[in-house]
Parts: structure tokens; sequence; C-alpha cells
């Protein structure tokens, strides 16, 4: 697969405003489609987007759409003490699932399912990790009281990795993505 990386201000410009509206997108998906879980709380689209993004933009952009859509979300609906958190937590989703799917596509040039899913594995397991030491750690909380909400935050890492492949393969088969200089969209 040829990633080719355009640097005009023109194509600087156009990531910039992609990557505001993957922001806005994952704000409104984690703060309006919500889907009740067993696990006492609910599942959002909001990782899900969040993966895209970086599949689409890279790790620095995806980082930004990621972070700060996410850190929006969670400062509109009150939870304040978390947007530090979310902010570096949701940006480290997104670099390493644009960074170890665009290795392994470099890898696997003809079958992408693999390299979303790993590359969304290891960034939802970042997600899970990064919560629980977040609420152990800097919220106060016990390492068992931060252990309460691993259950729902893998409910929802499994969530955002489902959907976020379906939708990637979705998109990539209508080639709209052919007019951006994509990350990594195949």
């Amino acid at each position: 697969m040829d990633i080719k990386e355009k640097s005009t201000p023109k194509d600087k410009l156009l990531k910039i405003c992609v990557t505001a509206m993957f922001a806005a997108l994952i704000c409104v998906a984690t703060m309006l489609i919500q889907i009740p879980s067993p696990l006492n709380g609910y599942v959002n689209f909001g990782d899900c987007f969040i993966l895209i993004a970086a599949w689409v933009l890279g790790p620095v952009y995806g980082f930004a759409a990621g972070g700060i859509g996410s850190a929006l979300a969670d400062l509109f609906t009150g939870y304040v003490h978390y947007v530090p958190g979310t902010f570096v937590i949701k940006g480290l989703i997104a670099v390493a699932a644009a960074l170890i799917c665009r290795a392994m596509l470099k890898k696997m040039s003809k079958i992408s399912v693999p390299a979303y899913i790993v590359s969304a594995l290891v960034g939802e397991i970042i997600m899970v990790g990064g919560y629980y030491l977040y609420a152990a750690l800097l919220l106060g909380k016990s390492f068992a009281g931060a252990a309460a909400s691993v259950p729902g935050n893998l409910v929802q890492g499994a969530f955002g990795l489902v959907c976020g492949v379906v939708i990637i393969k979705i998109i990539a088969k209508t080639k709209v993505l052919n007019k951006f200089s994509t990350y990594a969209v195949q």
C-alpha cells in the first residue's frame, strides 16, 4: 500500500478541517448515541470514530481528534475530573491504532481487516488500562475500586472495535476517501 503524505498548505488545511469534523463527530457520538449496557453504564460510538479518525488521519491528527472530541464530551456531560485523562487516553487509542495499522498494512497489502482488528484491539486495551490507572492513581480510588470500571470499559472497547472495523470497510468500499490523502484506508 502506498501512503501518500501531501504537504501543500491546501492539503494541510483540509486535514485540519477533517480533524475538527472528526473531533465534533466523536464528541456528539459519545454524548448523544448511548446504548444501555448490562454492566451499569452505557456504550457509545465515540471509540468507533476515534479508530476511524486514526486510520484516516494518522497518529498526530488522530490523537487530536480523539483526545479533543472525547474530552469535550466529558466536559459537556459534567465529568470534568475525567477531562485530562480522557484527552490523553483517547488520544493514545488513535496513536496506537494508526501506527499498528500502518505497519501491518505495509506487510500485508491485500488484507486490511486483520490490521484494523489488531490495531483497534491494542488501542482499546490502552483505553481499559488507561482508565484503570487514571482512576487508581490520579482520582484517588483504590486499585480494587478502579477495577470496578474494567468490565464496562471492556464492553465499550469491544463495541468500538466491531463498529469501527465494519464502518471503515464500508467507507473504503465507497471510495469516498480517494479524494483525500488518507493514511491507512483500503
